[in-house]
């Protein structure tokens, strides 16, 4: 009940926020803020309930953003077709790669989904011939049916659609035996074997999921902006979007997207620090850590619980 009343109290939120939106910089900003929160409750699956950290989920958002972007400018493929693709492929490495990687554990694991994120992102850098290189490629917009997404105000409606879609699959692996298993992984792995349960077999299903809900958005964004880079994979990238995990609340499906849309919308208000991202980013992620180590929703939903 209580996760239907926050799914529809966001709808309302998104219904409503147009209202205050008075031009296309704020509907390009509450936009981003959309499909970074898309992508953020995917990974919040990974490393909120199942406890296993990932450094290079970027990667996944930059195979997504170039499989549309070189399957409809160079094979002529509708862009749904090319999405669903990109997601089908992102879904096939995921599943190949995870098993040796998910292994690891700690500071080994996050080494590993570093290496990964750096290898998709130096693949994207060089196969020029493919991809661009650093001077990027242009993508064709997205249509469907004959509607062709031209503007921020349509692309806000689309954003918003898939981000409550996103939340209502994120709340059924939750709340299924799946989600109970992620849990019991997060609480003690070598517990949960005992139990019976096959770890390794959960953590491959929800590195799947976690992916290709990042190879969905990185194919989304990149129909909306119309041109996309390798800097789209970055490591960096990767970082804020591990950030907005933590700094909304782990194992919180709304506090990733409270998370996604502080930090989406921090860079607006710090332009004057343009340059040194990486160092307000890791800032705010330490003391995240140290003063607020639960995120900032379920932090102030345990407050409120107790002046209530």
């Amino acid at each position: 009940m209580k996760r239907f009343q926050g799914l529809a109290l966001l709808a309302v939120i998104i219904a409503l926020l147009p209202l205050a939106l008075p031009n296309n910089y704020y509907y390009d900003v509450a936009i981003r803020i959309g499909m970074n929160a898309t992508i953020v409750v995917g990974l919040n699956l990974l490393i909120g309930y199942a406890g296993q950290i990932s450094l290079g989920h970027a990667g996944f958002f930059g195979l997504g953003a170039y499989a549309s972007a070189i399957l409809t400018a160079r094979y002529g493929w509708p862009p749904l077709a090319a999405m669903l693709s990109g997601m089908a492929a992102v879904g096939v490495i995921a599943f190949v790669v995870a098993r040796p990687i998910l292994r690891l554990r700690g500071h080994y694991l996050a080494m590993a989904t570093l290496g990964l994120g750096i290898i998709i992102y130096m693949v994207l850098a060089n196969e020029s011939a493919w991809t661009g290189g650093n001077d990027g490629i242009n993508v064709q917009p997205f249509s469907l049916l004959g509607l062709t997404l031209t503007n921020e105000r349509t692309w806000y409606w689309v954003t918003g659609a898939v981000l409550l879609g996103a939340i209502t699959l994120a709340n059924n692996i939750v709340d299924s035996p799946v989600g109970r298993a992620l849990r019991a992984v997060h609480g003690s792995e070598i517990a949960a074997q005992v139990a019976g349960i096959d770890t390794a077999r959960y953590k491959v299903r929800v590195f799947v999921v976690s992916a290709v809900f990042a190879s969905a958005v990185g194919s989304m964004m990149a129909h909306y902006i119309g041109f996309i880079t390798p800097q789209m994979s970055s490591f960096f990238h990767s970082i804020e979007l591990v950030t907005m995990v933590v700094v909304g609340g782990m194992a919180s499906t709304y506090g990733a997207v409270l998370g996604a849309a502080v930090l989406t919308m921090l860079p607006q208000l710090l332009t004057e620090f343009e340059g040194y991202e990486m160092i307000v980013f890791g800032l705010i992620l330490m003391l995240t850590v140290i003063f607020l180590p639960r995120g900032l929703l379920p932090t102030i939903a345990a407050r409120l619980r107790k002046t209530g």
